[in-house]
């Protein structure tokens, strides 16, 4: 039985992806380091080397010990943990202080394999993000599979699920190109499917992480497209885009006013607003998630896109030892 308060899935916004490693890791999961952080991902599986899980393990640990007794945690992102394992997962999941956590990240998830998952939280609340990341969710047959699975598993124990870009492209012996959105490329109609299919099935679905860093212009183009597709969020690997991504998820003015007008008990059956038309029965469903949305992310102060009034150019990456230090 879920006993704490489920997060909404829009309430994910940018998702600063880290190693469990991360020497700022305490600062960061109290939201004192980068202010306005809405979630964030400690990773135990891909971006750690074998040799350093134990250390990860080791800090999870300490995060644990320090969270349970912060007089504080309103001002705390939503912490998920990514494994490397489902065994992990369930080891995690019994330490008396786990509740700290808000769930796992279920790297890889297929069809077939969530049940191992759903055992593994059993009788906490922790929440799971399953990554679609494999070849399975390039096929509509696959993805039929796997949302019938989680619907007979149990659709609340999902707050969200993540596609996986970096992975889905890597099985295609591909990787991002500079200047080019996610959707110019062969993963348009993979993110059209997993929308249509688990979409309608009530899922929530967050977008994948863009990792060119000095490109802010396809940047908040992907972004904007991210939002058209109805994501909740997207994964950042480094905090000069979380203000972006951030933005990007807030409701225009606008869109905020038709979704009241929408939902009005009186309103018309057909209306003109701003220069559209809005149909109260064909769009509610949008208009309660434009004000669901509204509630967790803000309202733009302006109508410009943030492109136009927020974004400043990405500082340049950092390298330390030949790798790429993210969310530093």
């Amino acid at each position: 039985m879920m006993l704490k308060p489920r997060p909404s899935p829009f309430a994910l916004g940018a998702t600063l992806y880290m190693p469990a490693t991360h020497i700022s890791i305490l600062d960061i999961v109290r939201g004192q380091k980068h202010p306005g952080l809405k979630s964030v991902v400690l990773c135990l599986e891909d971006s750690l080397l074998s040799s350093h899980v134990e250390v990860g393990l080791a800090n999870l640990r300490q995060i644990t010990l320090a969270l349970k007794v912060d007089p504080d945690r309103d001002g705390h992102p939503l912490i998920f943990v990514r494994p490397r394992s489902i065994d992990m997962a369930r080891k995690i999941a019994q330490w008396n202080d786990s509740v700290v956590f808000d769930g796992f990240v279920a790297p890889k998830a297929c069809p077939g394999g969530m049940t191992s998952w759903y055992d593994a939280v059993a009788g906490t609340d922790l929440l799971l993000m399953p990554t679609l990341e494999t070849k399975e969710f390039f096929d509509p047959f696959g993805i039929r599979d796997f949302r019938d699975e989680v619907i007979g598993l149990g659709r609340d124990r999902v707050l969200a699920m993540r596609i996986g870009g970096n992975d889905l492209l890597a099985s295609l012996g591909l990787r991002r190109i500079a200047g080019m959105t996610l959707y110019d490329g062969p993963l348009a109609s993979v993110v059209g499917n997993l929308t249509a299919q688990l979409g309608s099935a009530g899922f929530s679905l967050t977008a994948p992480v863009f990792e060119i860093l000095d490109d802010a212009h396809t940047l908040s183009a992907e972004l904007a497209r991210d939002v058209a597709h109805g994501l909740v969020g997207k994964t950042a690997i480094h905090p000069c885009q979380l203000r972006p991504i951030n933005a990007a998820f807030q409701v225009s003015a606008a869109d905020f006013e038709a979704a009241l007008r929408i939902l009005e008990p009186v309103a018309a059956a057909v209306f003109k607003l701003n220069g559209a038309m809005c149909e109260p029965t064909t769009h509610r469903a949008w208009a309660e998630k434009i004000v669901a949305r509204a509630e967790v992310q803000g309202i733009a102060n302006s109508r410009q896109s943030y492109l136009e009034s927020e974004i400043s150019v990405m500082p340049e990456p950092v390298i330390y030892g030949g790798q790429l230090a993210i969310a530093r």
